[in-house]
């Protein structure tokens, strides 16, 4: 029989107090009565189920079947949901590709600006806040065009996974100032 959480509504004859004085002459035990706030009794056999007053919401036992438990076999609980590989990564490729904004942290590449800046000269160079700007989009550019390249490697390498000897490839066939060695 289901759980229904008034008692009166399970036997319309009788009201809750007359239930639970019944219940508690026949046990020998006490229930609390409706009004009061005295809430649960656990029953005295089984001790999983308890005999609730009406009004107490406490104390609530998942039906069985309800999928509540660590089964996994419904929506109810179990397992949590968990994406198929490769979804996730084509969701943030979309996302960066619609995007403009930078992906590097402007701080992180200034230092890193300054640090190989300062290792070249001799004395300490300022940059101004536009022209890191400018170094930074120009590099995130030919990284990304770099990375295509080296993925167009794999592809034709019939893998889809990328390995360094595609981005050296992708190097040398770009030539010139792409960073690889000048034929």
């Amino acid at each position: 029989m289901a759980r229904i959480k008034h008692t009166a509504v399970r036997f319309p004859k009788f009201g809750a107090a007359v239930l639970a004085e019944g219940a508690a002459g026949a046990a020998g035990r006490t229930v609390a009565a409706e009004g009061s706030g005295a809430g649960t009794v656990p029953a005295a056999s089984s001790g999983a189920r308890t005999v609730r007053a009406a009004g107490s919401g406490a104390g609530t036992v998942p039906a069985e079947g309800s999928g509540a438990g660590a089964g996994g076999g419904g929506r109810g609980g179990g397992r949590p949901f968990r994406f198929r590989p490769g979804t996730k990564a084509l969701r943030e490729i979309r996302k960066y590709q619609k995007s403009t904004d930078l992906l590097i942290r402007k701080l992180p590449f200034a230092r890193l600006v300054q640090e190989i800046s300062n290792k070249l000269t001799k004395e300490d160079f300022r940059w101004a806040a536009e022209g890191l700007l400018a170094l930074q989009e120009i590099t995130e550019d030919f990284m990304v065009h770099l990375f295509e390249d080296t993925n167009l490697c794999a592809i034709h390498a019939k893998r889809v996974t990328v390995m360094p000897k595609d981005m050296q490839l992708a190097r040398r066939i770009r030539g010139g100032y792409s960073g690889g060695k000048p034929f």
